[in-house]
């Protein structure tokens, strides 16, 4: 649904009680009820998680251009224009009209709308250790979106940005009268809010109902919360957060062997946060696998230098994951590998990552040795050759190697002040910005400029 000239709470609003599922709340009864008077049953609640977690699997989101945008932004992958699509994206080339930058915002915010729903029911009646799980997912997917929103839209990378630059708003009531047109929270205030929200799910959630890597678990809450630590150089944090999902021995990293299976296998035992995708509740061809392999779109292409980094046998390179065709053409194939019906999970966070988390979190934090046992643990399972000495640098690396086509690579240059890569300058089309550049952020999309006069545009684009 594309909504013009509506705030994100008006947005928010529109989006908070439509039906995603089968078992969501049904909206010719439902959207003409107050909150109130909806949501009443631990089913309700769940109704409206499913929801939120199905709105996540949009095209708009981690269905294709959240992760498509952390590659093409890179050195990973580029646009070859076969069907026009992700051109202005390779050449990180948008302006605040650009449908990406407004359907990226707005489908983060309509997930939003619909945890702060949760969050704020109740006397909901059911039981009761349910209702708090369920809750607790509901902070945990705010302090995701939010995170994800700011990644993007943040001025934390941009013209000598800081923890002090605007970030996005951080939005944590549903359709509130007296906060209709909110300002841009600061990048710090976003990181706060977020870690708060995360150590509030925490709580109210039990580990005895994690019951399926398709919902947030207690695990998922952590890595979630390494992530965010990592990105902004929090070791401490992201090492506390990672080292409780470690030692956990619920996860395990893929073997060489079975590391390609994973990506068609639903809840594999290297998941730890998975969206749901099924043969009729997917993107269809407006999804992830058409958008990488062969075929009518097929517009995203691995750059020659990502196949470049794997040796000859590791299963993450040429005839691995990535496929060369005859006309030197190379793709993913390997990771969202399934076409029609297009019913692969979408991983949010798999355990290599966490490990990998772990690992930098050691290295930060004066553990070089156990680092580079953590480290090794991913090339060891890969038929590639263990790393001698754990550095910044061969971490870095190894995340490029682990986690290329999954939308990591631009997010993990921005924060650690690298300019971008441009090894090719024939298939690149953004000839590589410089650290600080206006374009390491999105622009705030005009929609949502034209409703909100709180908001202020970021650098550049005015």
């Amino acid at each position: 649904m594309k909504l013009k000239k509506y705030s994100i709470m008006i947005l928010a609003a529109c989006l908070g009680l439509m039906s995603c599922s089968d078992s969501d709340l049904e909206p010719t009864l439902q959207q003409d009820k107050s909150i109130e008077t909806s949501v009443n049953t631990d089913g309700d609640l769940q109704a409206l998680l499913i929801g939120a977690l199905e709105r996540m699997s949009s095209s708009a989101y981690y269905g294709r251009d959240k992760i498509i945008l952390g590659e093409v932004f890179a050195d990973n992958c580029s646009s070859n224009a076969n069907s026009n699509r992700f051109v202005a994206e390779a050449r990180m080339d948008l302006l605040p009209q650009s449908a990406i930058a407004e359907t990226l915002w707005s489908q983060a915010y309509g997930v939003i709308a619909s945890a702060n729903i949760i969050i704020a029911a109740e006397g909901i009646e059911g039981d009761e250790a349910l209702i708090s799980q369920i809750k607790g997912q509901a902070y945990a997917l705010r302090a995701l979106a939010h995170f994800d929103l700011v990644t993007y839209y943040g001025q934390q990378n941009v013209n000598g940005g800081s923890l002090s630059s605007l970030g996005v708003p951080y939005v944590v009531s549903f359709r509130d009268n007296d906060a209709l047109f909110p300002a841009r929270n600061t990048v710090q205030e976003v990181r706060d809010m977020a870690y708060a929200d995360l150590t509030t799910a925490y709580g109210m959630m039990s580990a005895s109902l994690n019951d399926s890597k398709e919902y947030i678990t207690t695990f998922a809450v952590k890595a979630i919360e390494a992530r965010i630590a990592n990105y902004f150089g929090d070791f401490d944090r992201s090492l506390a957060a990672a080292q409780i999902v470690v030692n956990s021995q619920q996860f395990q990293v893929a073997s060489s062997a079975d590391f390609a299976n994973t990506f068609a296998l639903d809840q594999a035992s290297n998941s730890v946060f998975e969206i749901a995708f099924t043969a009729t509740d997917n993107p269809g061809i407006n999804g992830l696998a058409n958008i990488y392999q062969q075929g009518s779109y097929g517009d995203v292409i691995a750059l020659p230098n990502l196949a470049d980094i794997y040796e000859d046998d590791d299963v993450r390179g040429v005839d691995g994951i990535i496929t060369e065709y005859s006309d030197g053409t190379l793709r993913n194939t390997g990771k969202y590998p399934s076409t029609a019906p297009y019913e692969d999970n979408v991983s949010v966070v798999r355990y290599e990552e966490v490990v990998l988390l772990y690992a930098e979190a050691l290295l930060e934090t004066g553990s070089a040795g156990t680092a580079l046992t953590f480290l090794n643990q991913i090339p060891s399972n890969r038929n590639a050759t263990p790393y001698t000495v754990a550095n910044k640098a061969n971490i870095l690396l190894e995340r490029r190697k682990e986690l290329a086509f999954e939308g990591f690579r631009f997010h993990d240059l921005a924060r650690t002040g690298m300019d971008i890569p441009f090894p090719d300058t024939v298939l690149q089309l953004h000839g590589g910005p410089d650290y600080g550049d206006y374009n390491f952020a999105l622009p705030i999309p005009s929609a949502e400029e034209d409703a909100n006069a709180s908001v202020e545009q970021n650098f550049g684009y005015n």
